[in-house]
């Protein structure tokens, strides 16, 4: 749920893909902000990968590394993750805010202010990991 919306039919929510009212349909979209779309789509994913690839090196580095040595490499991995986040939901927000299909009036819903809570912390997290002694 990114955008919430009021329509004739009750309460519609639309995320990346579904368009939800009473039941859920693709997301129609124009052809000149099908790629952008697309695009958030694809950064969002790779949010995601780069967040468990980030994780799985946080915990190889954690019983690899010498005592005294950072997590260079999950730091930097998270700072990836970051970007991503960063582009697709700067994109979503260029592009899509107040975009409901016959909607009267919209709103952000959950997932896109989440999205931005994760751009916070992935940012935070990323900069632990760089200056994070292993104990």
């Amino acid at each position: 749920v990114w955008m919430v919306g009021s329509s004739n039919l009750g309460t519609a929510s639309a995320g990346l893909w579904l368009l939800c009212n009473r039941t859920c349909q693709q997301l129609p979209v124009d052809s000149r902000d099908e790629a952008s779309l697309k695009a958030v789509q694809a950064f969002m994913i790779l949010s995601i990968i780069f967040s468990v690839v980030a994780l799985v090196m946080f915990i190889v580095q954690l019983f690899t590394l010498e005592k005294g040595k950072r997590f260079y490499i999950t730091g930097a991995i998270m700072l990836v993750c970051w970007m991503c986040i960063l582009i697709g939901v700067s994109i979503y927000t260029a592009r899509f805010t107040g975009k409901m299909p016959e909607s009267t009036s919209s709103h952000h819903g959950y997932c896109f202010i989440l999205a931005w809570i994760c751009f916070c912390f992935s940012f935070i997290i990323s900069i632990l990991y760089l200056v994070l002694r292993k104990k």
